[in-house]
């Protein structure tokens, strides 16, 4: 009898533990794309890829935007990941405080902001695709004749290059990334990285990035236009303390 009473809860274990990942991976992946929706709808990647899907072909401004934030969203929860070093009641109350001063910073700015906020911002994203495409034209002037000039022996490799790689798809991802780099959803991205299920953080972040970036391709200005960058920034600050407050009520060592 008391043979049979020590093997039960070996039992019990090894059936709650992969129900409890799978809870982990779960709140990881939902508070991911949430925190993701509300960082990057009207956001700058979001005009980017809006104004460049209306003068590109939308399936390469997709694809260089999409690999810039799935490169960025992998990055982030690399760099989330290395924090779990440090014993986790101590990340886990950090990132807590962290996502409360995220939410009060945006509900100030969003109670702050003018109704038509964001078209400041589309008109800035606008300025410099425009400065990017003046001086892709005066690169193709200027290799123009040099081309011809210079023989096969030069034609052949540029045209490979390009055959694989479009300036347009290189144009998208390098505007993409560096609008990214240090961007709010980047460091939220860092900070559920160290309090959550990395895979599912990873998932979910790019899966809030396809919808966003998707949205903004397909929509293009008219969605760019009509979005209230004001509504968008109260609700994210919403949301981030919302997350917060959650921790009240969630052990550290819950695993989750």
């Amino acid at each position: 009898q008391k043979g049979s009473s020590l093997v039960a809860p070996v039992h019990i274990v090894s059936e709650e533990s992969p129900d409890k990942a799978n809870l982990g991976f779960i709140h990881a992946f939902v508070a991911a794309i949430s925190v993701i929706i509300v960082s990057e709808l009207g956001d700058k990647t979001f005009f980017i890829a809006a104004i460049m899907a209306m003068r590109y072909n939308r399936l390469t401004v997709l694809a260089g935007a999409m690999l810039a934030l799935g490169l960025m969203t992998c990055l982030s929860v690399l760099f989330g990941y290395a924090t779990t070093v440090i014993p986790r009641v101590y990340t886990y109350y950090v990132s807590t405080a962290l996502f409360a001063i995220f939410g009060i910073r945006m509900l100030r700015e969003g109670l702050k902001m003018s109704p038509d906020e964001g078209q400041e911002e589309l008109e800035e994203v606008q300025a410099e695709i425009k400065k990017k495409d003046e001086e892709l034209q005066r690169t193709k002037l200027l290799n123009g004749p040099g081309d011809v000039e210079s023989g096969p022996g030069t034609t052949i490799p540029q045209k490979k290059w390009l055959h694989f790689i479009s300036p347009i798809f290189v144009q998208a991802f390098t505007l993409t990334f560096l609008a990214e780099w240090g961007d709010r959803s980047q460091l939220t991205t860092i900070v559920l990285a160290a309090r959550e299920d990395p895979y599912g953080v990873a998932v979910g972040g790019t899966v809030g990035h396809c919808l966003c970036t998707g949205l903004a391709v397909i929509g293009g200005r008219m969605i760019a236009q009509k979005i209230s960058v004001r509504t968008v920034t109260i609700i994210g600050g919403i949301v981030f303390l919302a997350f917060a407050f959650s921790a009240l009520f969630i052990s550290p060592d819950s695993g989750f």
